[in-house]
């Protein structure tokens, strides 16, 4: 006969849990204003996507941005397949990202909407060896090829391969919360 502690588990090992069946799976909120307000509420950097193609620069505001894998070094973001610029960016064979200064919420917004010469008009770049330019004043950059794209419902994953990057000391970076720019406070240890 095997003794018992005082206070017994809620089942003996030899006794089976009790399985609940799994409630029927169903979004809470249907409205899809809501559901992007759900998502403003993860805070992300700002960052501005270059191709060259067919001989024209092209950009766009990203904040889909974000590291896959260190070796191989990969990054994706991710652009709607409604969008104007998806060939240029799934066809051209790599891309650029620039990620934004804290100092660049209106280049930010300029390349979010406008033709593409409205878009680079007075920004700084740097043509690179790929013929991709770069933001000169971003805090960091990476020039990629394309490595992958996935489907994903209304949008492509679009991972990179590094093929270069680089950074600026400690310049903060620009971020985008609840549908406002703004950066991170560092918080005292």
């Amino acid at each position: 006969m095997r003794s018992l502690p005082d206070d017994p588990p809620a089942f003996l090992p030899s006794d089976p849990p009790s399985v609940q069946p799994p409630a029927q799976l169903r979004p809470v909120n249907s409205d899809p204003a809501d559901f992007r307000k759900a998502l403003s509420c993860f805070a992300t950097g700002v960052t501005v996507v270059t191709a060259h193609w067919q001989g024209i620069d092209w950009g766009m505001t990203c904040n889909s941005f974000s590291s896959v894998s260190l070796e191989p070094r990969l990054v994706l973001w991710s652009i709607r397949k409604a969008a104007s610029s998806l060939e240029a960016f799934t066809q051209s064979g790599g891309f650029t990202v620039s990620v934004l200064s804290d100092q660049q919420a209106a280049v930010a917004r300029q390349f979010a909407t406008g033709d593409m010469a409205a878009r680079f008009a007075g920004v700084p770049t740097t043509r690179q060896v790929s013929q991709r330019q770069r933001l000169s004043e971003a805090v960091a950059w990476f020039d990629c090829e394309v490595h992958q794209l996935v489907d994903a419902g209304d949008h492509h994953i679009v991972i990179g391969r590094v093929i270069d990057f680089g950074w600026q000391g400690e310049t903060q970076a620009l971020t985008f919360w609840r549908s406002q720019f703004g950066q991170f406070e560092a918080m005292a240890a």
